[in-house]
């Protein structure tokens, strides 16, 4: 599916404001005052119905009468008029509208009525509608400054999407503040007709964006996200700040997978498979923008810190070391050169400590050495705030190393700390494209991430394909509607959980082991079933409604022998009976041969409402709830992937052999990983399935799925 031609919103021939006004308090007549303030040089075709003049420019009488060129049309109106006005935009053949007004789903139930009206004139005309309730646009490259925020940031590479117009403003004001260019600015609103994966489509084409930013309180659609940004990504870095941490998520909460699966973790899987990076303040993601934007990718993580104040140095490389980056060892011949050149108490090891007193010259020569370390792959160049020397020789210091043949191999990043973003030094930083940060931890931070971003871009170089998952899929769809048919006769008291039984063909149709057991529905048929699968057992009280049976004490394990299986028998249901009095449906009981194994894992999928099937893997038991130690991917995922997700958890040391044990055979239990998340994806029905325990046996024995759930849901 192509995407929408968004260049009019940036880049029009001529721009109409409908609701243009003659009030210099109103924002029709901002907008109008923007268009010409920042030498937009299309044209400009204020409307309003009583004609005149504003600005010195004629005011038309509605959008029939605006001549050509027109590519764009703003409309500022009330609410209720907005209608009728975009009626008439795409009868003048209009197919670009930015809808600024506000008065729609954001107001409740009347709001959201007209909004759909909006959509339905839209789509009726062919019309890309931007909004309603947003900023506008802006293309500082094209001198557009199409909203009604009285600034304009300079020309740059950083673009900006908001789902919030008060954070563009906010953003528009810091940008003119400090200095830093940007090259488009996008305001969504409700988005009732552009989406945030449109737009995020479309900014690129501009050919000066090199590093796209987004305010995101949510997704229109989140497969659609995920496809865009991963192709947008690939060229362009994209930097998220994703608001509304405390909402809720994914509301299936009956497994431990339902329960952990929430929002946050849904959209941190989207943003790792779509190369997105996620900044956790506003602060972050300017930081991170400027340095992807101006700097080069580090080839590694070996970072070095320059400095002539010692604390804050140290501070520096705690930083890089506490994001997950490593301090740079430098060789020996590096040292050495330093050592003959430094005053005997600076210290050559990293951080590299020149010591006070010395000047711009000092910085220079190390800042030249160290970027010719093969240890090296990354620098941060640092002072504390002091008299003897001028931040802005510094400045150009560190401009000249940056922009040096070195220089443009390794990122170099400056922390000149006691200067404003105004300063002239850190204006001069901006100029030759180098970043200045006013703390010393913010530096590490900024140069995680662009290492983050390395490692996305070289594991797209060498990713491999989908696995093909063979299975009996006959076999599949028959199990699946069966399930159906006892979540429909039984939905009301069962939840929609499939038989014990089900589950095992299931599973066995995707080839994912499961013990020998079975359903007996007598302590008499119980008997000889344990005989058949083979001593020792474990036992499990079929019990309508309850899926957690180990929290009645419906379960008992490595049972022996017929004398241990009676007893274990009665002792379930006097606890049973003792935990829920009123229980009066024991459907049978499941016997089980107990797998004996390494490690205790559990996996998972639970369908996100906007990402589609989410995996999850880590540690297992009964307090994986309380531990949390677990991971999540966005299924269909690649064996890599799977890996991946080990080694995030303490999951992956358990799989290598903990503590003298020998290790367990993790390639089982990516296989496992890989068959449930195509289970999610072939069966839409399927809401969540958990395993927990996955018992994983010695390498090479394989991995064995002891306890399962899968809850079905109603597709249309």
């Amino acid at each position: 599916m192509s995407s929408p031609d968004l260049t009019p919103f940036f880049q029009p021939r001529g721009v109409a404001v409908i609701g243009a006004s003659h009030d210099p308090s109103k924002l029709g007549y901002g907008l109008v005052h923007n268009l010409i303030q920042y030498g937009y040089s299309g044209a400009i075709y204020p409307v309003n119905p009583r004609g005149g003049e504003i600005l010195g420019l004629p005011v038309y009488r509605s959008i029939a009468e605006v001549p050509d060129p027109l590519d764009l049309a703003i409309i500022i109106v009330p609410a209720p008029l907005v209608e009728e006005q975009l009626i008439a935009c795409g009868e003048r053949g209009v197919k670009a509208v930015t809808v600024i007004s506000g008065g729609f789903r954001e107001v409740g139930p009347e709001g959201a009525a007209r909004e759909e009206t909006l959509k339905e004139i839209a789509a009726r005309y062919g019309i890309h509608l931007l909004g309603p309730n947003c900023v506008g646009t802006m293309d500082p490259h094209a001198a557009l400054n199409a909203t009604f925020v009285p600034a304009m940031p300079a020309p740059g590479e950083i673009a900006f999407v908001s789902q919030s117009g008060a954070m563009a403003a906010v953003l528009i004001d810091w940008a003119e503040r400090s200095g830093v260019g940007f090259s488009r600015i996008a305001s969504l609103g409700n988005q009732a007709g552009v989406s945030e994966a449109e737009m995020i489509a479309a900014i690129p084409e501009d050919g000066h964006t090199r590093v796209i930013t987004a305010y995101i309180e949510g997704v229109a659609d989140g497969r659609a996200f995920v496809e865009t940004a991963r192709r947008v990504s690939r060229e362009v870095p994209i930097v998220a700040l994703k608001a509304g941490r405390g909402s809720g998520g994914a509301k299936a909460v009956a497994s431990h997978t339902g329960a952990l699966a929430g929002s946050e973790e849904a959209y941190n899987a989207a943003f790792r498979r779509a190369g997105v990076l996620r900044a956790e303040t506003l602060e972050e993601m300017l930081d991170w923008a400027r340095a992807l934007a101006w700097r080069p990718l580090p080839r590694g993580k070996r970072v070095v810190v320059l400095t002539n104040a010692g604390g804050p140095g140290v501070l520096a490389l705690d930083a890089v070391e506490l994001a997950g980056l490593e301090a740079a060892p430098l060789t020996e011949e590096t040292k050495a050169f330093l050592r003959r050149r430094l005053p005997p108490a600076a210290s050559v090891n990293n951080p590299v400590d020149i010591l006070p007193g010395s000047g711009p010259g000092v910085y220079a020569v190390c800042l030249d050495a160290l970027l010719a370390d093969e240890t090296v792959d990354a620098v941060i160049v640092l002072t504390a705030p002091q008299k003897w020397f001028s931040p802005l020789s510094l400045a150009e210091v560190i401009g000249n190393a940056a922009n040096g043949p070195l220089g443009r191999e390794k990122p170099v990043m400056a922390v000149i700390m006691g200067i404003t973003p105004g300063d002239e030094a850190t204006q001069a930083l901006y100029r030759e494209r180098v970043p200045n940060f006013e703390f010393p931890e913010q530096a590490g931070d900024t140069l995680a991430a662009m290492w983050r971003r390395r490692r996305w871009l070289d594991a797209l170089e060498v990713e491999d394909p989908l696995p093909a998952i063979e299975c009996d899929r006959l076999t599949g769809q028959s199990v699946i509607q069966a399930a159906l048919e006892v979540m429909k006769a039984g939905q009301g008291t069962s939840g929609g959980w499939m038989e014990a039984g089900q589950v095992e063909t299931l599973l066995t149709a995707y080839h994912i082991p499961v013990p020998r057991g079975g359903l007996a529905p007598s302590l008499d048929q119980a008997l000889p079933l344990a005989e058949t699968v083979g001593y020792p057992v474990a036992l499990k009280l079929a019990i309508s409604g309850v899926t957690h049976k180990s929290e009645v004490g419906a379960v008992a394990l490595n049972i022996n022998s017929p004398e241990e299986l009676k007893a274990a028998f009665g002792d379930l249901m006097a606890r049973v009976k003792a935990q829920m009095p009123s229980v009066s449906l024991i459907e049978g009981i499941y016997v089980q041969h107990m797998v004996q194994g390494q490690v205790e894992l559990i996996v998972g999928v639970v369908r996100d409402p906007q990402f589609g099937p989410l995996v999850m893997v880590g540690t297992g038991g009964t307090q994986v709830e309380l531990l949390r130690d677990v991971a999540f991917e966005l299924a269909p995922l690649t064996a890599r992937q799977a890996d991946e997700m080990l080694d995030r958890t303490t999951a992956g040391r358990l799989l290598a052999g903990y503590r003298g044990a020998p290790p367990a055979d993790r390639k089982a239990v990516v296989d496992v990983i890989l068959r449930l998340a195509q289970i999610a994806l072939d069966w839409p029905q399927i809401a969540e399935i958990e395993i927990n325990p996955l018992v994983v046996m010695r390498e090479g024995e394989g991995a064995s799925a002891v306890d399962v759930r899968v809850r079905l849901q109603a597709v249309e």
